[in-house]
């Protein structure tokens, strides 16, 4: 996989959830809204001192519950399209989604029940892009059919599942 990528595994089979107290759901909320903020002023913020808010940042992470990461805007980047491709295959998932990951464009991969064995979402520069990576996957061992569904306008896109 390349170096930017994370696997993600389906968490409820993995290991116990995690349950959040009100300040972790602050912490996370607030590490969301600014994620280079200092400790310094995250603590008072949520009612704890630096060095006990670094201790819970980090037990956060260390548990799993969250990351803190730059997350970037492809169209700023010159992706202008984006597009969710559902998949069909025949055989094993396992390789092909192992496949698929490895590409470049590809930036999200999910395993689903329903009409289409895996979702992928792509972000490509053009037209002439897409096609290509579109291609790339139609190419691939196994895969018996994709659909590419292309992304008009981005309504909502949150990060913030179990701190509301």
């Amino acid at each position: 996989m390349r170096d930017r990528a994370i696997r993600v595994t389906n968490a409820a089979t993995e290991h116990a959830a995690v349950r959040l107290d009100g300040t972790d759901k602050r912490i996370i909320r607030a590490l969301q809204e600014d994620g280079r903020m200092p400790y310094s002023k995250l603590g008072p913020l949520v009612g704890l001192s630096a060095p006990a808010v670094r201790q819970r940042v980090l037990q956060l992470i260390d548990q799993g519950v969250m990351q803190v990461v730059a997350v970037t805007d492809p169209l700023t980047l010159g992706f202008g399209i984006q597009a969710m491709l559902g998949v069909k295959v025949a055989g094993p998932l396992d390789v092909v989604a192992d496949a698929v990951a490895d590409i470049e464009e590809v930036d999200y991969v999910v395993l689903t029940t329903g009409r289409f064995d895996m979702l992928l979402e792509i972000v490509c520069e053009t037209n002439e892009h897409l096609l290509a990576t579109v291609n790339q996957v139609r190419s691939l061992e196994r895969v018996s059919d994709v659909e590419v569904f292309g992304y008009i306008e981005l309504v909502k896109q949150t990060y913030d599942w179990g701190t509301r």
